[in-house]
């Protein structure tokens, strides 16, 4: 290291401890001095990659951590797994993060975590033998049995019972699951995955009453883990600011002062948004069939704007002038256009966040045409689904307690009502049940309102391979299939406080009586 590192690893202390207390621009400034004083300082250059990302800049993060490695940094397969992570999640770049995984595992080939970030790559992408061929080697390569993060195996032992899950109750895989799980340490995340699993599995086997003691289970793992994150009152507090900051009567207002941006501009943003697990990701992928869509996914710049950039939100949306709201805008379509070049030639892609439905207010400010699609699902259905899946606590505080499942479900249909009322005609209901079991009338009311024309290659979504990050990558590489409508009915007898909490909120429970 050059004479200069003594001064620069100082600085790069401190710069930590300024990210630490979330000073980015401080910590930032502190990284470059550090770089000034010692240019191959690697451990710098990843330390200003995680700045770049912590900012939103995920290609600026990558490309500090190519210094990185080219400056021959410590642990480099450390680097390729954070390279790998960001390439997958943030710039949609599938076939770059696969190269950054093979090549942390060419560097250090018994490096676990590495391993099963291909494992659950491939899942995404639907390429079920190279995710299950990833998991049978964390799980049968000696060389994992011992490595410091060996209760990853345990992850994979659950990855590996969902996609191939038990054909019977007296299947040796269900035992072992339970035999996995009693020998986990009661708060280890790592027995929350294989709970879940042996939940799913018990389900497909109709064994009702033991998969839903799974469930409960894995949620109450959680809980003592993370402690109760889901405040009722701050809900109900939030959802009423949100309809304070938008009212009707100033979305009607602002119709004609529509910013310049948002005319004939192409591909059109779609949202779609709706409670988790009300199909919102088998909707996207039904639209992706069409050859005028290109399905966006997960798209983290309005979160990101809203949440930081307009923080705090939604006061400071409040004021948004027309040329504030129109260069914003200008910067999402560059954003997206970076993301999907293809989407360049489309006539829309789609944004597909359930939580989207906070930031409708917001949507309609930055692009006043904007179309917005809102999934729904019966609410019973609807919250066993949450219920019976991990979910992260960070986006879903409330996912592991039924109760507060229906409270949210609650403020949820809240806010969507209002956004009805302040954008009448450009948000379309996509009822769940009629996808699935009406799939053709359904998908072509939604080409209506989109203003694209039917095309019978929606129906094939299951067919393609695209790569899906959520929950649901493996329901959506099937047929259209309705096993989910109405299973609540055979929950029942567990749903006492799920149906209370829904009835408390003013959410009418069809078929209940």
């Amino acid at each position: 290291m050059s004479a200069g590192a003594p001064d620069a690893g100082a600085l790069l202390a401190r710069a930590g401890a300024e990210h630490r207390a979330g000073r980015l621009g401080a910590a930032r400034r502190l990284i470059d001095e550090a770089l000034a004083a010692a240019p191959r300082f690697g451990e710098a250059w990843c330390a200003l990659g995680t700045v770049h990302a912590d900012e939103g800049r995920f290609a600026e993060a990558v490309a500090a951590l190519d210094v990185a490695l080219d400056c021959g940094v410590g642990r480099p397969h450390e680097a390729h797994l954070q390279r790998a992570v960001w390439f997958a999640d943030h710039l949609r770049r599938d076939d770059d993060a696969r190269a950054a995984l093979e090549a942390a595992l060419a560097l250090k080939p018994d490096y676990l975590p590495a391993l099963m970030n291909l494992g659950n790559l491939h899942e995404q992408r639907g390429d079920r033998d190279a995710a299950l061929a990833c998991y049978a080697r964390a799980l049968d390569e000696p060389r994992f049995a011992a490595v410091p993060e060996s209760a990853l195996r345990q992850v994979a032992l659950a990855r590996t019972a969902v996609m191939r899950p038990p054909a019977s109750i007296d299947d040796a895989l269900v035992a072992r699951l339970r035999a996995a799980i009693d020998a986990t340490p009661p708060d280890a995340l790592e027995r929350v995955h294989l709970q879940f699993a042996l939940g799913q599995g018990l389900d497909r086997l109709g064994a009702v009453d033991a998969a839903f003691d799974a469930f409960a289970r894995g949620n109450r793992t959680l809980l003592r883990r993370e402690g109760r994150r889901y405040d009722p009152r701050r809900e109900a507090a939030a959802v009423d600011a949100l309809i304070a900051a938008f009212p009707p009567a100033a979305a009607a207002s602002s119709d004609d002062d529509r910013p310049d941006v948002d005319r004939d501009a192409r591909p059109a943003p779609v949202f779609i948004c709706g409670m988790f697990r009300s199909g919102s990701t088998l909707l996207e992928q039904v639209l992706a069939g069409h050859p005028e869509v290109v399905a966006g996914g997960e798209i983290d710049w309005l979160p990101r704007l809203a949440f930081e950039r307009l923080a705090p939100f939604p006061a400071r949306a409040i004021g948004l002038s027309r040329d504030e709201a129109a260069r914003l805008g200008a910067e999402y379509r560059a954003h997206v256009a970076a993301l999907f070049p293809a989407s360049l030639d489309a006539r829309v892609l789609t944004d597909k966040r359930p939580d989207n439905h906070l930031l409708v207010g917001l949507i309609k400010r930055l692009f006043p045409r904007a179309k917005v699609l809102h999934t729904v699902r019966h609410p019973m259905d609807n919250g066993l689904s949450v219920y019976m899946q991990h979910m992260n606590l960070e986006v879903t505080p409330y996912a592991n307690d039924l109760g507060d499942i229906g409270h949210y479900y609650g403020q949820y249909r809240r806010l969507m009502a209002h956004w009805d009322a302040c954008f009448p005609g450009d948000l379309h209901v996509v009822p769940y049940e009629s996808l699935v079991h009406d799939a053709e009338a359904t998908v072509r009311g939604v080409l209506a309102f989109l203003g694209l024309a039917w095309d019978a290659r929606c129906l094939a979504f299951h067919e393609r391979r695209n790569t899906v990050k959520t929950a649901s990558y493996w329901q959506v590489r099937r047929p259209l299939y309705g096993d989910a409508a109405g299973r609540w009915r055979r929950y029942r007898a567990h749903l006492a406080s799920l149906e209370a909490a829904l009835r408390a909120a003013g959410v009418d429970v069809p078929d209940a009586d």
